[in-house]
């Protein structure tokens, strides 16, 4: 039912601004930021490292890692331009526990931060469904393989329940990300579940945040 699109094309579905450094700045990022940071606040631990898988324009990572200060934050994004407003924002906020954002594409057999691993938790925000369904398939596998045993994997964005839309915004949404793309869309989260269950990970909370959103937190059982 997914069809594939190799594209890596940045996907932007928002007018967004650019500063002279070349820092973006989301209007969706400015409103979900605060709480997406309370949710995150709930399972992530307090010591350790993040990767973050689709950081877009990197004002997310600054949020949390300035809030989050024990906390060592990878932020990730296949879009040179995503990484470099990132990087830019990482320089702005002068955050030391902020790493270099790297270029990973959760389809690829390997990621280039494995010698990092195992990471503590895994984030991402609002990338599932602008992408094709490899790349869900690719984040599992990835979690599965770099997270510590124990450690979380923890989605935000708008899902599907039992094939049915939580909101008519959100059918409204599916329906213009699928004419824009065939290979995107709103995901299952029953799909979704039988792809983290056959990477080792299990849907553990699902928590209700603004917008018809949530945030799905996935587990890793022991190796």
């Amino acid at each position: 039912m997914h069809d594939e699109d190799q594209s890596t094309e940045p996907v932007a579905l928002e007018q967004r601004t650019h500063s002279p450094d070349q820092r973006i700045f989301s209007p969706s990022a400015a409103r979900n930021s605060a709480p997406i940071l309370e949710a995150l606040k709930r399972y992530l631990p307090t010591h350790g490292v993040v990767l973050e898988i689709g950081c877009g324009t990197g004002e997310h990572a600054v949020c949390f890692a300035e809030a989050m200060p024990a906390l060592t934050w990878l932020p990730s994004d296949p879009d040179p331009a995503s990484r470099a407003s990132t990087a830019c924002w990482i320089m702005f906020k002068g955050l030391n526990n902020v790493l270099a954002p790297l270029d990973v594409d959760t389809r690829s057999a390997e990621w280039g931060v494995e010698g990092l691993a195992p990471f503590d938790a895994m984030v991402s925000i609002n990338m599932i469904h602008i992408a094709p369904w490899a790349a869900t398939i690719g984040l599992f596998s990835g979690a599965g393989r770099l997270l510590r045993s124990g450690g979380s994997l923890l989605l935000y964005g708008p899902f599907m329940h039992n094939g049915a839309h939580n909101a008519p915004s959100n059918a409204a949404f599916d329906e213009s990300l699928k004419a824009r793309n065939p290979s995107w869309g709103l995901r299952d989260v029953a799909e979704i579940e039988g792809v983290a269950e056959a990477a080792g990970l299990r849907l553990g909370e699902t928590v209700d945040l603004p917008a018809n959103n949530k945030l799905l937190v996935f587990r890793r059982g022991e190796r």
